[in-house]
């Protein structure tokens, strides 16, 4: 067992202190770039300026002959793009892939100092993240990189899930987890081919009796794996995300899956398609009316003691949290979009 004294140290010489604390960011959505496509290259600076975090993905849906082309167009477009405050990630390939040695080589080596987060697939337990970390650590160190690049996992195994509480306790370099369903049902063996989203055969009906048909209601088949990896995230200090809502034609369930996700706990999504991001911003920004009664929670409670009543609801400690939460996030909303900042007036 690693001593508490010893986690915060960095696991080579000469790489950056982890942090002990994650940085303050907005990362409502991540949006994912193929990068062996120089089409959709060339709009990455444009595309900067409207969303939180540009994802150069070189895994799923990167064809195996565009593997070496997609690690070598997310280099060159984190090089040639200024990204101001927008995030930079890149989705590597498996740990058990051909393919992950040179990804994270030739990406710390050329862009380490611009990359915040390696979102790591199928991670299974916490030694991949063990394993990442100390060579991450051996990278940076050898390439200089001033700040730790921190580790976010995907969610997407049936053995993963099971150790989800370890792996998000797995190192001071995790940023958070997002749920990957496609993958995840594959190893549950479920009897579905949706990506993410409800089915319309998981459902409850109403107690038999009576005339008429029998009322039937839809459920979310993700409810349970999403909550636990909430908990796991909530309880470490770490960022949860809904992961990819695959039909894009759908705008509504789309909109809908998002907006469990935000009222549960999670940061953001995965937007796959542009048509997304705007879903994404519209869910996972506090609603304005709600920030405004948050912020007269906070001004009635300065100090977040004692019992007030506004409007006829008691507000305590509790609600008082919650009211933070919101007015917290509202203010980092604010500072990254203008038409948020001006219907937020904080």
């Amino acid at each position: 067992m690693k001593l508490p004294r010893n986690v915060y140290k960095p696991l080579a010489i000469g790489a950056p202190e982890p942090y002990r604390e994650l940085p303050v960011r907005l990362e409502r959505m991540i949006h994912f770039v193929p990068p062996h496509l120089e089409k959709v290259r060339a709009k990455v600076p444009e595309l900067a300026r409207s969303v939180d975090i540009v994802l150069g993905n070189l895994e799923d849906a990167i064809p195996l002959d565009a593997k070496e082309a997609a690690r070598a167009g997310f280099i060159a477009m984190v090089r040639e793009t200024d990204f101001g405050t927008t995030g930079v990630w890149t989705r590597v390939n498996a740990l058990n892939s051909p393919w992950i040695l040179d990804d994270l080589t030739q990406i710390v080596a050329e862009v380490g100092n611009k990359l915040d987060v390696i979102m790591l697939p199928k991670v299974e337990g916490a030694w991949d993240i063990h394993y990442l970390d100390q060579l991450l650590a051996q990278l940076e160190a050898r390439h200089r990189v001033a700040k730790p690049i921190l580790i976010h996992a995907i969610l997407e195994t049936a053995e993963g899930v099971k150790n989800v509480e370890e792996i998000a306790a797995a190192s001071p370099r995790m940023h958070g987890m997002s749920l990957g369903p496609a993958d995840l049902a594959a190893s549950r063996a479920m009897k579905t081919t949706r990506v993410g989203g409800g089915h319309p055969e998981y459902k409850v009906v109403a107690d038999a009796g009576g005339e008429g048909p029998r009322a039937a209601y839809q459920q979310d088949l993700w409810h349970y794996t999403l909550a636990k990896m909430v908990d796991a995230c909530a309880a470490n200090g770490l960022k949860p995300f809904y992961g990819p809502f695959g039909d894009f034609s759908d705008p509504l369930a789309c909109e809908t899956q998002f907006r469990n996700a935000f009222l549960m706990g999670c940061a953001g999504a995965w937007t796959l398609h542009p048509s997304q991001i705007d879903i994404a911003k519209r869910v996972f920004s506090p609603d304005p009316d709600e920030v405004a009664f948050a912020a007269r929670i906070l001004a009635a409670m300065p100090d977040g003691s004692g019992a007030v009543m506004i409007d006829g609801k008691m507000q305590d400690d509790a609600t008082w949290k919650q009211a933070k939460v919101l007015v917290d996030l509202a203010r980092i909303v604010a500072a990254k979009d203008p038409d948020f900042s001006a219907r937020y007036a904080i």
